[in-house]
């Protein structure tokens, strides 16, 4: 089992990598047109939900107690799984369009 310290750096890079999809996609529905505009933002706007919470949850996993940061876990994993299953529907839209 990894420790906080590792697991909560593992969280902030995948952070990271969705945070670079997220400004890469904004960009994509600034230029689309309007068809494609409206879903682009709702696509981001689910996103975006989820990433504050998977965001809330690395803050509350950061400032645990060494023995409550177990307990803490499975919220941040419920949360990342969540995150991960609104990134895939965003990536399928956004990585379809020309």
């Amino acid at each position: 089992m990894k420790t906080r310290d590792e697991y909560v750096a593992t969280l902030k890079q995948q952070l990271d990598q969705w945070n670079a999809d997220v400004d890469k996609w904004e960009a994509q529905a600034r230029s689309a047109k309007a068809s494609l505009k409206e879903r682009s933002e709702k696509e981001l706007a689910v996103l975006k939900a989820q990433r504050e919470l998977a965001m809330y949850n690395l803050k509350l996993l950061e400032g645990a107690s060494a023995t409550a940061w177990a307990d803490l876990r499975k919220g941040a994993d419920d949360a990342w799984a969540r995150m991960q299953s609104a990134l895939a529907g965003a990536r399928s839209h956004f990585e379809k369009r020309p």
